[in-house]
């Protein structure tokens, strides 16, 4: 198979997404019921992280166990990158000594440096202009529970970050609408948007009006990492773009919430939404293992 990357959810077209989505109902059918499988047999997967994570680490590094694999993890604190080696170096190395890369890193433009360079593919775990595999879990997530995600419409509320970009993406691969609202000055740039992705997105000053009639409420820290300087600042710039009872009650009365998680209680969210019964957060952060055990199993076998 031809050596693919996915460093952004438009590195896959909506038939291999919908591929992945597949699979991962099946491999999650098979964890569930205790079913072996090892498709990744002596494969290696390295994981680099240069931004701190929990659910990113897990999901991965349990995900190619449960596959027959290994996983080595790397911190770049603990590494060579971290004492200035050449991005461009340190994917030489690496690629010759595994089979699969994931990086979790501030700039997308390390990743492409990194990936430019590697023998192997390279997956985003996150970056601070895309989220592809979390959204990934998340649409699967949103299917499990309420069918094809194609047609309905999903509000983002909050910051114009790297989930609201690859948002936007999806939106555009598999033909939803996002409505996405954010405080003046955290607003989505244009310059980063499609024009066919742009079809698909409306930009509203409300996120009351942003979830009217909405299928899913989305929403996320309002301080990510590497901006953290920005917090007190941010703290009340986004004061009314909190997803409470009376937002959600906006949306359809079968809407899901969502976070990607970890949440701060009081901020983005109240409690009473993310503990509530529309809230799908416990589901939507396990599906990151099997989407991206499916993921992984696509981009080292193809099509199985």
């Amino acid at each position: 198979m031809a050596l693919k990357h996915f460093l952004q959810l438009i590195d896959f077209d909506r038939d291999e997404i919908e591929h992945v989505f597949a699979r991962s109902r099946v491999i999650k059918d098979l964890y569930k019921r205790y079913q072996p499988y090892h498709p990744l047999a002596d494969r290696t997967l390295v994981m680099i992280f240069e931004k701190q994570s929990t659910r990113t680490r897990l999901s991965f590094e349990a995900g190619i166990q449960h596959l027959g694999g290994a996983a080595v993890f790397l911190n770049t604190r603990d590494s060579q990158l971290g004492r200035g080696e050449p991005v461009e170096d340190a994917a030489q190395v690496i690629s010759r000594m595994c089979d699969l890369v994931m990086i979790r890193t501030f700039e997308q433009s390390i990743l492409e440096r990194f990936a430019a360079n590697s023998r192997v593919p390279v997956i985003n775990g996150l970056t601070n202009e895309y989220h592809p595999c979390q959204v990934l879990a998340d649409i699967f997530t949103y299917i499990e529970h309420r069918g094809p995600i194609t047609g309905r419409t999903v509000a983002w509320v909050g910051d114009a970050n790297n989930m609201a970009y690859t948002w936007i993406q999806a939106a555009g691969l598999l033909g939803f609408r996002i409505r996405i609202s954010t405080p003046p000055g955290y607003r989505i740039d244009p310059s980063r948007v499609t024009s066919h992705d742009a079809a698909h997105v409306d930009i509203l000053d409300d996120p009351m009006q942003a979830c009217a009639g909405a299928d899913l409420v989305s929403t996320d820290v309002w301080t990510s990492m590497g901006f953290e300087t920005e917090n007190r600042d941010r703290l009340a710039a986004f004061a009314d773009w909190q997803v409470d009872a009376d937002m959600m009650r906006q949306a359809r009365a079968d809407a899901l919430f969502m976070h990607c998680l970890p949440a701060h209680r009081g901020e983005e969210v109240t409690a009473e939404v993310i503990d509530g019964p529309q809230s799908v957060v416990w589901d939507e952060a396990e599906n990151r293992l099997h989407v991206q055990k499916a993921l992984m199993e696509f981009i080292l076998l193809g099509r199985v």
